[in-house]
């Protein structure tokens, strides 16, 4: 029981570092937080950013923290789905 509870621990501390995401040119917060702030967006929301980075598109999902400063939890590779035939 013990073992369990430290690898339940283990894995959490994993998971909270991994989703430590820095951020890379095109993203929202790649200079820096924001000038301005979300105040009419509910503390703990999240919202998509989609860009491209060297010739790759990525997708990022920030979460809103309770300061109104901006985390990256999240980031993905994406391909765009292009029906013209040109990228």
């Amino acid at each position: 029981m013990v073992l369990f509870a430290g690898l339940i621990v283990a894995f959490s501390s994993w998971s909270a570092h991994a989703q430590n995401l820095d951020p890379i040119p095109g993203s929202i917060t790649y200079k820096g937080q924001p000038r301005t702030k979300l105040t009419k967006s509910p503390i703990g929301s999240t919202f998509p950013h989609y860009f491209t980075y060297r010739g790759d598109d990525y997708a990022e999902t920030y979460r809103i923290r309770p300061d109104r400063s901006l985390e990256i939890i999240s980031r993905y590779r994406t391909d765009r789905f292009n029906f013209s035939g040109n990228r």
